[in-house]
């Protein structure tokens, strides 16, 4: 019965597996098992061995938490006594508890409590959701083996290495298993690995053949296995290792192995055998945190907190010094000046005796008091406003594609003011500039070009030129169309066949007419080809018997519908064979042919193409290639290049089309030859060495060669929508440009030329190895003259192009660079003239440019200009330019969602970069810097009144204030306003942030947190705090406050002068809001309310609690008509500076957002000559975009017609 059962599920099994292991070997040269790094040992089916025991490998229990509950309160504290202000804090608070503090201990210890305590509950409800997840995981259930046969459900916390454990359809694998069998007959099984490297698409494992006969639960009862590889590491895409087993060794690889968190798909279960548990698994092992990423804003705070340590160090020294100058003199001949302090009869504080100790004294006391200097809840308050910005960036509807269902996600929000700074873009080419949704679209088969379809890239082309729409490069083609008549001719050509990945169009080859063509035979063997080197796996729906393919990349599934399409209609994948249902040239009936697979060289970055080695039904054995044209042209056979230049010319035809390409070739190969590479190769295959790919590719390389070309195929990749308009915003905003790509130079410069990245009239720096003499070099084979010819030449196209530019530095240049190329000008003797090269152009394209190449440009650009980058993709490629940049985008493509998983903030497509960037990055931008600018205004203002009073007061270290009013200006009455500024505040609406780009270069040009900006604002505040000291106090002085006749005590004075300090500080909050909302009126009005509250019910307490608090306002303030027109006078003053300044400044120097607040002022929103004299300014002729070619196609009019 199971047997049965298992060959009617053997349908469902439809891909070969290619590393399968199914020779054993003895031990060999090759063979590093038993050494360093490849010492573990498993006993599998016998957890308890001894010698498993004394290896004490850990346990299956897995914690993802920062803390634990023993840790958690000295290592957060640790954490935030880190920062060097709230280290400060913390001593002035110990402080406080001595005779020396200035003020009562609850006072200074509370605020600090209240701050520090907030940020401890953050962090320890970010780990505590870490640990709910972390519970839930380890107890989830997995069967194992107990022995006889019997499986047993336990959690999988108490997993050991080298139990058999058998995991079921769609469950997790708990630890990194060792597959030994499968439902399926072959001992394959599929697998979903989105919780690792974040791909949708399923991957095939296969069992050893040896241990593939474990069919049920019984058979293992007696199954023993010794299993050596080795050491736990984070290579999640490598594994060596070998199994002993009933006496014969085998070979182990990543085909059997099994990762923690990836999921058991299309398959009813699995049986293995548990290789590395708990931390030892490679998904644990690659659990690093990401690189720590600050922002420059943030960086740059910490630098003004630094130095307002600096300013409250000095006062605190100035204030020490006339302190101990005054207290020298007190006693002098038996006059006392300051007779209340009793100098004659003082302890050490005030001794005249002991001046130096009691000035020192005196400024450890100082530095205690001027503490309110430092805004002690800012680090809270930005942490709580990133988030908040982070929550409406995640909520953007405009940043939400409908056909993904996929919103903006912002993954960290430490970089959101970071959006607002970005000076250079890098981003990738296929899946982040264009769709990553390939079409075919054209190929050439035996010199002769077939296709009629046309390329956007063609259609952005001909409008470059002004010239008819190209008509498919095929002479005689229908479509012949006019500029005029483009949408009618895209009409034509986008109508198509309504398939995905097909979009071919030519009668001399479709519906069977390919039997007619010239070289019929040779475009039978090309479309037979694309049907079978491949790794696709079919599904045939049982109902309406339609096939439907899961490839691993796009280009893949667009072949196989091309070959289907055309009549080679691949539909049946088994261990060992592929079949097509194909169209018999000589019968012209379809027939059913299979093709053995005798054995498969994968693609991979550094071959660049894939071969299949088959065996048709009549005997004869065939190697299938297809690749990149520069790899694959150098394999041809001297007898098989006939139609090598014609292929060449509609290669470069195609990459002028912007279309992808690669080169198919084949070779009939003996059968006394295949014996010999099979043997080689399995003895490559199976070596177990960390050097195994390498001796693979030295094997395949005898095979795959002397090639007889068959043609080529183009696919197109289409432009994402919106790429074009959002490049010309980005441009016009002076945010440079630069693409990375992998693809060949002709096609990105297309592609360029297609998103307005290139524009006619451009001048082009193209920079290469292409020279004849290097060429010459290459054939010659001599790696040292070919190493030492690239450098100079390299060198010197670069100097060349400098010089060329600075003799015309007004025109506009677009530097375009090769791989090859590019890795001599990283080198350190040249990357930092290339760098100015580089800078000094519109844009940049780098192609052909390995995923290394990408993240070592980024780290050039960032580290070389100090200025924002961010990088952009949605690839694994992408992974290291994502990391290395200020800022990671990745974009939840085609491709899986490993860029998003290293990234810091995810789109769904490249146009919504404009959005993020010139809304969102310049709302956050402008937010932070202000606030952070107003709560250094606030705190100096209240800063220089405690300090003023003090000097007033003889420095005797006299507070002006109630202990509590000290400790809550910061914690309750100020901090609110600020954090709504920081969060709701828009200097101009979001439209006219993308009417007009450039306001967007106020964050690159940091005018709004500039030390100039900084400065002035802390000039402010001191002098709203001089008008308010003074003011008051000559206000105060020497009359009658109270109508009883009673002058103002000290007390008087200091909450009338604190009440002032909250009302100018929150009105000046009022006056630079620019955008009120409900929630603003209600913080600033409200911390103004809640002082009157808070001062008559802490007044109203009892004397022992309020001191010098008791019933001040009810008793004396409040019935004092001084007191309230103090308040009035007062504010005014100090703000008439302020409100000075801004006028002058809005009437004769205003900023580039008051510009436009005028335009929205005076009523001109809808007048477009005047709108346009302000976009105006943004728009140069050195910039890229379609708005800046057409700028430059009126300058080139206007100056032709002068």
């Amino acid at each position: 019965m199971v047997n049965t059962r298992r060959r009617k599920r053997i349908r469902f099994s439809k891909i070969y597996s290619f590393h399968c292991g199914k020779t054993s070997f003895e031990e060999e040269e090759h063979s590093q098992i038993g050494g360093p790094g490849f010492s573990r040992v498993v006993f599998s089916n016998e957890p308890e061995e001894s010698e498993t025991s004394v290896r004490k490998y850990p346990d299956n229990y897995v914690s993802t938490t920062k803390y634990t509950v023993a840790t958690f309160v000295p290592k957060s504290l640790f954490e935030q006594f880190r920062r060097v202000a709230n280290f400060y804090f913390l001593v002035t608070g110990i402080l406080a508890f001595t005779s020396i503090a200035p003020y009562s201990v609850v006072s200074a210890v509370v605020p600090l409590i209240f701050v520090i305590g907030m940020s401890m509950l953050k962090e320890g409800i970010e780990d505590w959701r870490r640990q709910k997840q972390d519970v839930e995981v380890n107890n989830r259930k997995v069967k194992v083996h107990a022995g006889n046969g019997v499986f047993e459900v336990v959690e999988w916390r108490y997993l050991k290495v080298g139990d058999v454990v058998k995991v079921e359809k769609d469950e997790f694998f708990p630890a990194d298993i060792l597959l030994l069998a499968s439902s399926y007959e072959d001992a394959v099984c599929y697998v979903e690995t989105m919780n690792l490297d974040g791909e949708t698409n399923l991957k095939l494992k296969q069992a050893l053949e040896v241990t593939s006969s474990l069919l049920d639960d019984s058979s293992l009862s007696d199954f023993r296995a010794t299993i050596r590889c080795e050491d736990p590491n984070a290579s999640l895409y490598t594994f060596v290792g070998s199994m002993d087993y009933e006496g014969q060794q085998y070979p182990l690889t990543t085909q059997q192995l099994l990762l923690r968190d990836s999921k058991l798909r299309n398959t009813d279960y699995v049986y293995g055998t548990v290789i590395f548990t708990g931390q030892d698994t490679k998904v644990m092992q690659n659990a690093t945190d990401p690189p720590s990423k600050r922002s420059r804003i943030e960086k740059k705070m910490d630098k003004v907190i630094y130095f307002l340590f600096a300013v409250l160090f000095l006062m605190a020294f100035v204030g020490s010094v006339a302190f101990g100058v005054a207290t020298k003199e007190d006693l002098k001949n038996g006059v006392m000046k300051r007779w209340y302090l009793r100098p004659d009869n003082s302890k050490v504080f005030f001794d005249p005796k002991q001046t130096p100790l009691a000035a020192f004294f005196h400024l450890l006391t100082a530095l205690m008091l001027y503490s309110y200097l430092i805004p002690i809840s800012l680090y809270v308050s930005i942490e709580i406003v990133k988030v908040l910005q982070s929550h409406f960036i995640n909520r953007d509807i405009n940043m939400y594609c409908e056909e993904a269902d996929k919103p903006a996600h912002a993954r960290t929000s430490n970089l959101n003011e970071e959006l607002g700074q970005v000076d250079t873009i890098l981003s990738d080419k296929t899946g982040t500039l264009t769709c990553n949704s390939m079409e075919f679209i054209k190929c050439s088969v035996a010199g002769t070009a077939y296709g009629r379809g046309i390329t956007e890239v063609e259609r952005a082309m001909a409008k470059r030129k002004g010239s008819p729409l190209p008509n498919g490069l095929i002479p005689g083609s229908p479509l012949s169309v006019t500029f005029d008549d483009q949408d009618e001719a895209e009409d034509v050509v986008e109508a198509g066949s309504g398939i995905k990945g097909f979009n071919f169009k030519d009668e001399r080859v479709m519906n069977g007419k390919w039997v007619d063509a010239p070289h019929s035979e040779v475009i039978q063997l090309f479309f037979q080809l694309l049907a079978v080197c491949h790794t696709v796996i079919p599904e045939v729906d049982e109902d309406t018997g339609k096939v439907s393919y899961e490839a691993e990349s796009p280009d893949e599934a667009a072949f196989v519908i091309a070959a289907r399409e055309l009549g080679f209609e691949f539909y049946k994948r088994t261990q060992t064979s592929v079949s097509l249902h194909e169209l018999d040239p000589i019968s012209g009936q379809i027939t059913d042919r299979e093709y053995k697979i005798l054995s498969i060289l994968e693609f991979n970055s550094t071959r660049k193409r894939m071969s299949v080695i088959v065996q048709t039904e009549e005997g004869k054995i065939f190697l299938l290639s297809k690749g990149a044209d520069n790899v694959m042209f150098s394999r041809l056979a001297p007898n098989g290049n006939d139609f090598e230049k014609q292929t060449r010319d509609h290669l470069n035809e195609y990459a002028d089309a912007g279309l992808r390409t690669l080169v198919l070739a084949y070779r009939e190969i003996n059968e006394a030859e295949f014996r010999e590479f099979d043997e080689k190769f399995n003895a490559a295959r199976n070596s177990v060495s960390v050097d195994r790919e390498a001796l693979i590719e030295q094997v395949a390389e005898t095979i795959e060669r002397d090639l007889f070309l068959l043609g080529a195929t183009a696919v197109e990749d289409k432009l994402q929508r919106g790429v074009p308009e959002c490049i010309d915003k980005l441009a016009q905003a002076g945010i440079k440009i630069w693409v990375l790509t992998g693809d060949k130079m002709e096609t990105a410069i297309n592609i360029g030329f297609a998103c307005s990245l290139l524009r006619q009239g451009m001048k082009q720096i193209i920079i290469n190895l292409e020279a004849p003499e290097i060429l010459t070099l290459e054939k010659m084979g001599d790696k040292n003259a070919i190493t030492k010819a690239s450098r100079e030449s390299v060198l010197k196209q670069i100097t060349d192009a400098k010089t060329q530019m600075d003799a015309s530095a007004s025109e506009a240049y677009a530097l375009i660079m090769d791989g090859k190329s590019l890795a001599y000008a990283l080198e350190d003797d040249m990357k930092n003239l290339f760098l100015e090269l580089a800078i000094a152009c519109a844009s940049v394209i780098c192609c052909r440019s390995s995923p290394k190449q990408k993240a070592l440009v980024t780290r050039l650009v960032k580290n070389g200009t100090k200025k924002t980058t961010l990088a952009i993709g949605d690839g694994a490629n992408d992974v290291g330019m994502l990391q290395e940049a200020d800022i990671g985008v990745g974009i939840s493509g085609v491709e899986g969602m490993q860029a998003v998983m290293s990234s810091d903030i995810a789109i769904a497509q490249f146009r919504f970069l404009e959005r993020l960037l010139l809304v969102h990055g310049h709302y956050c931008y402008r937010r932070i810097s202000s606030m952070i600018c107003y709560f250094f205004y606030k705190n100096v203002v209240f800063g220089v009144t405690l300090f003023l009073f003090e000097a007033y007061a003889s420095f005797s270290g006299q507070p002006a204030y109630n202990d509590w009013f000290l400790s809550l200006y910061n914690v309750l009455f100020t901090s609110l306003p600020a954090i709504a500024l920081g969060v709701f505040d828009q200097d101009v609406s979001a439209r006219y942030c993308l009417k007009f780009p450039l306001l967007y270069q106020e964050g690159v040009q940091n005018v709004l947190f500039s030390w100039l900006r900084i400065l002035s604002w802390m000039f402010n505040g001191m002098c709203s705090g001089i008008i308010t000291f003074f003011f008051c106090k000559l206000a105060l002085s020497y009359q009658s406050f109270t109508h009883h006749g009673q002058p103002a005590d000290m007390q008087i004075f200091g909450a009338t002068m604190y009440t002032c300090v909250v009302w100018v500080v929150n009105c000046q909050m009022a006056l630079f809001i620019s955008y009120f909302t409900l929630i603003q009126h209600i913080v600033i009005w409200g911390g103004i309310a809640l002082w009157y509250i808070f001062v008559v019910i802490y007044g109203a307490m009892s004397p022992y609690t309020s001191t010098t608090a008791y019933q001040v306002f009810v008793e004396s303030l409040a019935p004092s008509l001084k007191y309230w027109v103090l308040t009035l006078f007062v504010v005014v003053s100090a703000l008439v500076p302020y409100v000075t300044y801004s006028a002058l400044q809005m009437r004769f120097l205003p900023m580039y957002h008051q510009m436009i607040q005028w335009i929205r002022l005076e009523g001109k929103t809808e007048d477009p000559e005047y709108c346009n004299m302000v976009r105006q300014r943004s728009i140069r002729h050195t910039t890229v975009g379609y708005t800046a070619r057409v700028a430059a196609s009126r300058r080139e009019r206007r100056r032709t017609k002068g």
